[in-house]
């Protein structure tokens, strides 16, 4: 299991449970102690744990997503493929909602090159990048931050975007599942995304391939509700088949 895998389940059992103990934790995750002493300092260097005698709880207010500080550099390659996938479906002059995210960043990172573009995003990251993007129309939705993952949400954003009818909507996610479709271990972000769903007149989900099999919190929408997802070569055939035609792999680059 990945460092920052673990650590998205430690923060999940962190919010849910409001306490966690380190002991239990290694058991359930069958690794050492010292891994998951490991794991609680960096998510309380990162601000999102506080540590305790023999375990840990969250900090108020904390998430279960992981800050942008310990996944930006996770599978930077795939994310960078899959920002270049979703972006080639974007033509010049349309209008595009890119919810928060560091593989969403991506995709604002790969649509520079176009020219006209009207750009929707709750990130902070993304606003401030598409902002130094010459040409590029922004508008940022407002809201109430998650500070550690640059997130605007809350009544405000969803009521921004209900003004709006766009091209189209890039969605990150924290669990994909053929049966139980998208889902999100943070409540307060669903019923913005599904807002951008319903902005849009096509929404595809980014996700790389770690993010398949897996279930979280909070349902943000069914296969059915979605026009498709962006993953990368990694996902194995067997998971791509029960998704049918809604797969779209993007490959690496080799440079």
């Amino acid at each position: 299991m990945l460092a920052s895998t673990r650590r998205r389940e430690i923060m999940h059992r962190l919010v849910t449970d409001g306490y966690v103990e380190a002991k239990a934790l290694a058991d359930a995750l069958g690794v050492d102690a010292s891994t998951i002493r490991r794991d609680l300092d960096a998510l309380e260097r990162a601000g999102q744990a506080q540590r305790t005698h023999g375990g840990a709880r969250p900090t108020p207010g904390a998430t279960a997503k992981l800050p942008y500080s310990m996944k930006e550099g996770e599978r930077l390659e795939d994310k960078a493929a899959i920002g270049e996938a979703a972006a080639a479906r974007v033509s010049d002059g349309e209008t595009v909602i890119l919810d928060s995210g560091s593989t969403t960043y991506e995709i604002a990172r790969a649509l520079r090159h176009h020219t006209g573009l009207t750009v929707i995003t709750n990130d902070l990251r993304i606003a401030k990048y598409i902002a130094e993007t010459p040409g590029v129309r922004l508008l940022v939705t407002g809201g109430e931050l998650l500070g550690s993952v640059f997130t605007l949400v809350g009544e405000h954003a969803i009521a921004f975007l209900s003004d709006y009818t766009v091209d189209w909507a890039f969605l990150g996610a924290d669990a994909v599942d053929a049966e139980a479709g998208v889902t999100n271990m943070n409540t307060l972000e669903v019923p913005l995304k599904r807002a951008m769903i319903t902005a849009a007149g096509k929404s595809l989900v980014v996700a790389d391939s770690s993010k398949f099999g897996r279930r979280a919190l909070a349902k943000v929408a069914g296969l059915d509700e979605i026009t498709g997802i962006i993953t990368d070569s990694g996902l194995d055939a067997d998971t791509s088949r029960q998704f049918g035609r809604k797969i779209i792999r993007a490959e690496a680059s080799n440079h």
